[in-house]
């Protein structure tokens, strides 16, 4: 997802969003160290996203929910 779309989301929806994605990051992370690991690109993805979830979060804390 793109930060704009992150920014679309209300408070509730970002946690559920931030859980989903670290469920889905550790679930990876599992399959990579049984070797069943199809896209290990995913990995990369999945963190990103987390990050970018966690900025734009931390960004609506800081100036507000409007800006």
């Amino acid at each position: 997802m793109k930060a704009s779309e992150f920014k679309e989301l209300s408070a509730k929806e970002m946690d559920e969003k931030l859980l989903a994605l670290k469920d889905e990051l550790f679930k990876l992370r599992f399959q990579q160290a049984i070797n069943q690991l199809d896209n290990p690109m995913r990995i990369s993805a999945v963190k990103k996203d987390i990050a970018r979830l966690l900025t734009v979060r931390r960004d609506q804390e800081l100036h507000g929910v409007n800006s």
